[in-house]
Order: structure tokens, then C-alpha cells, then sequence
């Protein structure tokens, strides 16, 4: 890894008090979505974004959510840790994803049509790690906000955009230019955020899964297939639908299943943009 990218992620902020206080009531057994929507109503940001999202039409919650208590009742603590850390992480790092060819805003779009793909397919395979590949799925992205800011300080970002807009192996172009690919990259963050380490690790090898530890390799797999359907340069593009259904046969998994799953999103997305 570049000394550069190491030194941005040795001198990240620390995570916000509010993130603190939801990752202790998102560990208290004994914690309900009550105390959750509490902590949350202190961060007007996060419960801008939280509403945000409850609102959007992938999620299909059929009413206008217009309280946080409502909006934390319905994605329940786990989505609800997420969308909320996935907001602040954004908020922490100066995010210019130029580089990349899309706006911030593009760039937190994919990351929720990323998690929304994990959990929409891994609610009908294994319902029970479903939530945990849904937080990676919305974070796994994170580690391109770095390597964006590094090809810019090293005035790259015009030949990265356009290699970018022409590639189908994104992870293969940021080693070819920052010698480490974005799951490493992620990885290095949150376990600089003192993350529990199977979630660093199924971010880390995102990637790569076949060099996943055997505890880690479904999870690394379920990450790598969401992110090749998504990639943020051709999210939904019928090439990247078609790698990804290809990687899930490949790996074992009911293809026609996660087929049917993309469909239904495809499907919410055309209707929203008539």
C-alpha cells in the first residue's frame, strides 16, 4: 500500500459521538429501537439522510416517513446502523469522486443500491448473515474516497477517469495506479475505526475471496458479486449484471434467484424515473 494512503488513514478523525453512542446501543442486548431513535435525533444530518432513504422507493415501505422513531422502527437496528454510518463515514472523509467519474451524491447512491441488492438476494439465501453483508455492502466502497484523493494530489485523475469510464475490472486499474485495491484500502479503515475483525476481513478480500480465510469466504464472495453487478463506473449495466450472475454460478448460488432480485430493483428504478 502506498505510504501516501497509509498516512491519509492514520490521520482520519475519529468517528463521531453520536456513531459511538449507536454502535453501544446497537451491541446492548437489552437496547431497542426506542434508545436507538433517540441517539440518532441528536445528528439533524443523520436523520436527514435516515428519512432520505426510508422515503426511497427501493425500499418499498409503501407510506412518506416523516420521524425518525418511524423511519428506525421500519429498517430495524442493524439497516438503521448502517444508513446512519455509511452518512458520517461520507461526512468524515473530503469525498471528490471525480476521479472515478461521478458525483458524491452518484457515489452514495451506488453504495445504497448496493446494500439494498445484498439484502433483497441474502434475505432469500441465509437470512440470519444477511445483515452483516448488509453494513459491508454499504461501506465496502469506502476505500475509493481515498484512493481518489491520492490520484488527485499526484495529478492523475484525468488518465484515471479515462481508464475508468473503459474498464470492467475497477479493483485491477486503482493497483495498476495506487498499488492496493479499494476493499484493502476500506479494510485499513475500519480497522483503523477499531471495527470487529471478521467484518474487516470480509471487506479486505472483496476483491479476492478465493484468498479469504475459510470462515470468511461466503461473505467475501456475497460482497464481490454485488459490487461486480454494481461497479460505481457501470452500476446495472447489462455487462456487469451478466459478470455477476456469472460469479454467483461459478460460486455455487441459485443465479436465477439473484436474477429475479435484479429484475425487481430494475424494475422500482424505471418506475421512479418515469
Amino acid at each position: 500500500m502506498k505510504s501516501s494512503i497509509i498516512e491519509s488513514i492514520k490521520s482520519l478523525p475519529p468517528l463521531s459521538k453520536t456513531i459511538m453512542d449507536i454502535n453501544r446501543v446497537y451491541s446492548d442486548e437489552e437496547a431497542g429501537v426506542g434508545e436507538l431513535a433517540k441517539v440518532i435525533a441528536n445528528d439533524p444530518m443523520i436523520v436527514a439522510n435516515l428519512l432520505k432513504n426510508a422515503n426511497s422507493p427501493l425500499y418499498g415501505f409503501g407510506k412518506e416517513i416523516k420521524n425518525v422513531a418511524q423511519a428506525v422502527s421500519l429498517f430495524g437496528m442493524s439497516m438503521t446502523r448502517s444508513i446512519a454510518l455509511g452518512n458520517s463515514v461520507r461526512k468524515l472523509l473530503n469525498v471528490d469522486m471525480q476521479p472515478y467519474g461521478i458525483t458524491s451524491d452518484k457515489f452514495a447512491e451506488t453504495s445504497a443500491m448496493q446494500a439494498t441488492l445484498m439484502l433483497k438476494w441474502y434475505s432469500k439465501v441465509n437470512r440470519q448473515k444477511a445483515d452483516d453483508l448488509y453494513l459491508a455492502a454499504f461501506l465496502q466502497e469506502t476505500g475509493k474516497i481515498l484512493i481518489a484523493s491520492d490520484v488527485i494530489q499526484e495529478d492523475e485523475d484525468m488518465a484515471f477517469k479515462s481508464d475508468v469510464a473503459m474498464s470492467n475490472n475497477l479493483a485491477q486499474l486503482e493497483k495498476s495506479y495506487v498499488d492496493v485495491s479499494s476493499a484493502e484500502v476500506t479494510a485499513e479503515v475500519f480497522s483503523h475505526w477499531g471495527f470487529e475483525k471478521e467484518f474487516v476481513e470480509m471487506i479486505k478480500y472483496a476483491d479476492n475471496p478465493a484468498a479469504a480465510p475459510d470462515e470468511i469466504v461466503e461473505y467475501s464472495t456475497a460482497l464481490h458479486i454485488v459490487k461486480t453487478i454494481l461497479p460505481v463506473n457501470k452500476p446495472f449495466s447489462d455487462q456487469a449484471i451478466n459478470f455477476g450472475l456469472r460469479k454467483a454460478r461459478d460460486a455455487g448460488y441459485d443465479y436465477e434467484l439473484l436474477e429475479d432480485v435484479i429484475d425487481e430493483m430494475l424494475d422500482i428504478i424505471e418506475d421512479t424515473n418515469e
